[in-house]
């Protein structure tokens, strides 16, 4: 298991949460954009875990290109992102399939409706956002049907917020326990949206409960090898403190999206 266990920030650093506004990079549409891009949001990345005493090399930054052009992706392929993340399985699908001869590794990373189980198992490589049984069970279905295996993370609500989906932390047990009886899900570990504000303490709460759920499911061999997927453009330092080992990243790399609000996520609902 990677190493993954926070220390305080180093004396002089504060992290703190951006707004929005100020999350996302420069827009990047061409190769060397691209490869500008991450290579700020790399260094970001390795400065909070020096900062906290853990080594980057077990910290996974996830780009997540939902709504990007099909050419932009080309561009951030050539780039070196061979991985990433999607919202909406429409989307993602269509994505995988135009790009297909690129063999690019398909993260889903949103809220999956049940009559979507179908179009998931065929071409998600992983799924961050399993939050109920009957979802599981669809999909250890469909998965059995076409011969496949899925990662996936749960997806907990850890910040309480009506509007959000996932698992009431104190749900989380007895779920881990009952999806081992989905042969095809391998369970990697836990996912969250933290709260949707700029109280850095209120965000690192998130982040604390996440930490004490996985080391809980770790006691009791049921979240794989104990991942923690938290922290997107505007917190991900925050995250990386809390003890993320994968972090999802998409306007930083990619620049702000064009589409509202809403477009992607239920009101009140982070953005990545």
């Amino acid at each position: 298991m990677t190493d993954h266990a926070p220390q305080s920030p180093a004396p002089g650093t504060e992290f703190s949460v951006a707004a929005d506004s100020e999350s996302a990079g420069p827009t990047a549409t061409t190769v060397e954009d691209f490869r500008t891009n991450l290579a700020a949001v790399r260094a970001r990345l390795e400065a909070a875990a020096a900062a906290c005493g853990r080594d980057a090399s077990g910290i996974r930054l996830l780009p997540v290109s939902k709504t990007v052009p099909e050419e932009r992706l080309r561009a951030a392929f050539a780039a070196g992102i061979t991985e990433m993340g999607e919202n909406k399985v429409q989307e993602a699908k269509r994505k995988s399939e135009n790009l297909a001869e690129l063999g690019i590794r398909w993260a889903l990373i949103g809220h999956l409706q049940t009559n979507k189980a179908k179009d998931a198992a065929v071409f998600a490589d992983e799924f961050h956002a399993l939050d109920s049984m009957r979802l599981a069970e669809a999909l250890d279905r469909r998965l059995q049907a076409v011969g496949r295996g899925l990662d996936v993370y749960v997806q907990v609500n850890s910040s309480g917020e009506e509007s959000k989906f996932g698992l009431e932390p104190d749900e989380v047990p007895g779920f881990l326990e009952q999806v081992r009886a989905c042969s095809s899900l391998r369970v990697r570990g836990l996912m969250t949206l933290a709260a949707h504000t700029q109280d850095t303490e209120r965000v690192r709460e998130c982040f604390r409960l996440m930490r004490e759920l996985r080391d809980a499911g770790l006691q009791a061999g049921t979240v794989g090898d104990g991942q923690l997927s938290m922290g997107m453009s505007g917190d991900f330092e925050l995250a990386i403190e809390g003890g993320s080992t994968c972090v999802r990243v998409g306007q930083a790399i990619f620049g702000a999206r064009q589409y509202g609000y809403d477009h992607y996520w239920p009101e009140g609902q982070p953005r990545a």
